[in-house]
């Protein structure tokens, strides 16, 4: 067997890429690397189904793409499928969609049972080029990880560790053809530029050994990532307040604080990743920004895309952007009013004096308060609180500015746009945990009492 085959599965070895009896596929495009990586699987003794996505985006030329491949596959005595994926439009970023659209039916292959693995033709070449656009854009030690030589999704890329040229070569040696992609000449695209013009330059004015400088800095950001991510899993189920029905994830002020700072960006940088479910456009100033609100008492709030990151008293919430939606409806009475955008209802019950009598359903809790029916309209709203609502809570000795009462009960900020009060007209008569107003709450003399009690969603 040649050097290059025994370094291949030196890799598949060293990353546990297949395992005995799993099924491989082989992703195939048509171009050098993809035709070697599926001979090489046919010289290491597999026979693997042949995968290919026609993204339609070089009209005869992608459809000459197809034939050939499904030429290759037929010639080795394979079996073959064609997935036809074009891109919808309106996208600005085709090579990012079409690539999303790939991994899509590869690890749609996976989950389907139809194979166990799907093996692509990524080399060490495309991993020093991954690795220097990502330093280019800011990235990192997450990002200058890099190309993953396999992941818990089922692909794999056996090639990681082989240098483009060296596939050409390899290839050239056996007399096996290949399609050459037109679109990987243009410097139109970023990595296009990267590949044809910087990494050039680099090799012949700064280090000839450039692209395998850069695919061990990969390597090595990789076993950095590996170590991380066991920290971060510790220190997220001990700091981190997630899987909440508003997908939000709270982190404590005082944490964070008190966090070494390398600790402390990833663990908010996971954080700002559990909330958006992904990190596109989220760069270093965006976590300096959120280590920035721990400084000091009181609140603050940043903007990161798709992200609303705001601190409030002890608290950091991380919570997808969404825009807030004023709410105003009449309430149910008797039933139930689901309060939008939050996880429970307002159920509303009219109850005679002879029910309430000797209990304490007339004294307010924080889920419960009872007014009086005879001094209420009939026509009541639930709504959100608004920014200069105020009222006088039962007990209180004057009107108050709920925004006051927020604070002295230290609402967070972000609960607070959502807050439900009922009113009676241009009145509040109840809020939510501050309770009924004055003059309207049930007493000794009520007769009839409107039940107001909050239920959690199941």
């Amino acid at each position: 067997m040649d050097f290059l085959l025994d370094r291949i599965r030196a890799t598949m070895d060293r990353y546990g890429m297949i395992s005995a009896g799993q099924r491989v596929g082989v992703a195939v495009s048509g171009g050098a690397d993809s035709i070697c990586l599926l001979h090489v699987f046919v010289e290491l003794g597999y026979a693997p189904p042949v995968l290919h996505v026609n993204h339609r985006l070089r009209g005869a030329e992608s459809d000459a793409d197809a034939a050939f491949v499904a030429e290759a596959a037929e010639r080795l005595g394979l079996p073959c499928t064609i997935s036809d994926a074009p891109l919808p439009a309106g996208g600005d970023n085709l090579e990012q969609a079409a690539r999303n659209l790939r991994l899509a039916v590869f690890r749609e292959a996976v989950a389907s049972g139809a194979v166990d693995r799907v093996a692509l033709g990524h080399t060490r070449s495309d991993q020093a080029e991954t690795v220097l656009f990502r330093f280019l854009r800011g990235a990192g030690t997450a990002g200058l990880a890099g190309i993953r030589p396999a992941t818990s999704g089922g692909l794999i890329r056996p090639l990681i560790e082989i240098d483009r040229e060296e596939v050409r070569s390899w290839l050239r040696e056996r007399g096996i053809p290949w399609r050459e992609d037109s679109s990987n000449a243009s410097l139109e695209f970023a990595r296009n530029r990267i590949r044809h013009l910087l990494l050039p330059q680099l090799a012949r004015e700064w280090n000839p050994a450039i692209v395998e400088t850069l695919a061990q800095t990969g390597d090595w950001a990789l076993a950095e990532e590996a170590y991380w991510r066991d920290q971060i899993d510790r220190l997220a189920a001990e700091h981190l307040e997630a899987s909440r029905p508003d997908g939000s994830v709270l982190l404590r002020v005082e944490a964070l604080r008190s966090m070494p700072v390398a600790a402390a960006r990833r663990l908010v940088r996971y954080a700002m990743e559990l909330a958006k479910t992904n990190l596109r456009g989220v760069g270093f100033q965006h976590i300096e920004a959120v280590r920035e609100l721990t400084k000091g008492h009181g609140t603050g709030r940043i903007q990161a895309p798709g992200l609303d990151i705001c601190r409030s008293f002890d608290w950091i919430r991380f919570a997808p952007a969404t825009p807030l939606r004023p709410y105003c409806l009449p309430a149910a009475i008797p039933g139930v009013t689901p309060v939008p955008g939050t996880g429970y209802s307002l159920s509303l019950e009219l109850v005679e004096k002879a029910r309430t009598t000797g209990t304490n359903d007339s004294v307010y809790n924080d889920v419960v308060g009872c007014l009086d029916w005879a001094c209420l309209s009939g026509r009541l709203e639930l709504r959100n609180w608004r920014p200069g609502d105020r009222y006088r809570p039962a007990g209180a000795s004057g009107e108050e500015r709920v925004k006051d009462l927020f604070q002295e009960a230290r609402i967070p900020l972000w609960e607070r746009g959502k807050w439900p009060v009922l009113t009676d007209g241009f009145r509040i008569v109840w809020a939510r945990r501050f309770g009924p107003a004055a003059g309207c709450e049930a007493g000794p003399g009520t007769r009839v009492a409107l039940r107001v009690e909050e239920v959690t969603a199941r």
